[in-house]
């Protein structure tokens, strides 16, 4: 398998970033909603998906 400098760095990263939490995947989460909240840009919240009724009844 040939290294990647790219994902190597990727990796390194997000290893430093789930320790500087203590690697809890709650407090990360947290910490993503909040830098979301307090970014200025706007959040696309397209809602869920509503399933279509099907177009032809076999009956």
């Amino acid at each position: 398998m040939v290294n990647d400098p790219i994902v190597e760095e990727v990796r390194r990263y997000r290893k430093e970033h789930a320790a500087h939490y203590d690697n809890d995947l709650s407090r990360i989460v947290e910490a993503m909603r909040q830098k979301e909240r307090e970014s200025k840009h706007i959040k696309l919240n397209p809602g869920p998906k509503l399933l279509l009724k099907a177009t032809t009844d076999r009956a």
